[in-house]
């Protein structure tokens, strides 16, 4: 179209069409996920944007602040520490936080990130100067917990919601890591002995447990044996008092010959036992063996008259009659027995 040819009315349709475009796209506003706008009407905040299509009056209503209410996480940068037993440590840490009130994040406080950091950076030297650096080292939890809660009370008023702090390093000065590998290393060394030691206890006490169980056991062994003996001796004395008591009723009936063969008995058996012995080589007789043996015989000559002729086998009586005198005469049977040799 030439320009001699435009008119007035053209000029003023080209130039509403242009302000009714402006006034869209400074009136509709759309707002991304994640984020608030505020909304200023002459220098002052009157509404917040919320995400999605938003509506402002143009050219009298603008933006104020874009407003990230996800949680962020900021870097704490390092510092040194000094400890309550006066010892120095660099420190640095995290601090994640969320802003659930954008007007108050906008218009509280100025530049929030450095805010948070410079906040968290002097309660950090505040918690940590007041532990010892042992406990700074075992006992990373309460820091964290204690930095949390002091922040978060602190950056509320923001329109802030901190999460979590965590520290990441803590770097002791090189002659201290030095010192705690000696004392560590000294420490399990102590352990080490401390086990040995116990080790050996255990094992001693174990070992004397057994000696004294085989000592019971040896003693409960010899007292049985005792009693077995004990017993064995009490039937021998009985046996032996029976035997004295029949030998005494037949010499009250007037048996003499149950009292000869009684103490012949005990003669031999106390000869016997002196025979046994291990240390005897030539064994001395007295005269009065052959006495006993000669006993012995008779009453053996008396045994066989009385019950050998009970069979019927028509002895004499003359021959049962006979005086003791012959059968005592009759020379005894049995090995011979040497003399005594003379000086």
């Amino acid at each position: 179209m030439p320009l001699d040819r435009i008119s007035g009315f053209d000029i003023f349709l080209i130039v509403f069409i242009f302000l009714v475009i402006l006034t869209v796209y400074l009136g509709v506003k759309t707002v991304p996920q994640g984020f608030n706008w505020t909304v200023e009407r002459f220098g002052r905040y009157t509404k917040m944007l919320r995400p999605g299509l938003n509506v402002i009056v143009p050219f009298i209503d603008q933006i104020g602040h874009r407003i990230n209410v996800m949680e962020q996480v900021l870097d704490v940068p390092q510092q040194e520490v000094i400890t309550k037993d006066n010892a120095t440590v660099t420190v640095d840490g995290v601090a994640f936080y969320q802003v659930f009130d954008a007007a108050k994040a906008s218009y509280e406080v100025a530049q929030l990130d450095e805010s948070i950091i410079k906040l968290t950076m002097t309660n950090i030297r505040s918690v940590m100067g007041s532990m010892d650096l042992d406990q700074i080292l075992s006992h990373r939890d309460v820091i964290n917990e204690r930095l949390l809660r002091v922040v978060d009370a602190a950056v509320s008023p923001w329109g802030v919601k901190v999460n979590r702090i965590e520290i990441k390093d803590i770097v002791p000065p090189v002659d201290l890591v030095n010192a705690m590998a000696r004392q560590m290393k000294a420490e399990r060394e102590k352990r080490a002995d401390i086990l040995t030691a116990e080790g050996q206890r255990q094992s001693d006490i174990l070992r004397a447990e057994g000696q004294k169980q085989s000592q019971i056991l040896e003693a409960e062994g010899r007292r049985e044996a005792a009693f077995r003996d004990a017993e064995g001796r009490e039937r021998l004395a009985q046996a032996e008092a029976t035997a004295t008591e029949m030998v005494s009723e037949a010499v009250a009936r007037g048996d003499v010959a149950a009292l000869n063969y009684f103490i012949a008995e005990k003669y031999l058996k106390a000869f016997g036992e002196l025979a046994q012995a291990p240390n005897q080589k030539v064994l001395m007789l007295p005269i009065e063996t052959s006495s006993v043996l000669a006993s012995l015989a008779g009453i053996a000559e008396i045994a066989k008259e009385t019950f050998g002729d009970g069979g019927g086998d028509g002895a004499s009586p003359t021959r049962r009659g006979s005086s003791p005198a012959r059968r005592s005469a009759t020379p005894p049977t049995g090995p011979a027995i040497a003399p005594p040799p003379t000086s």
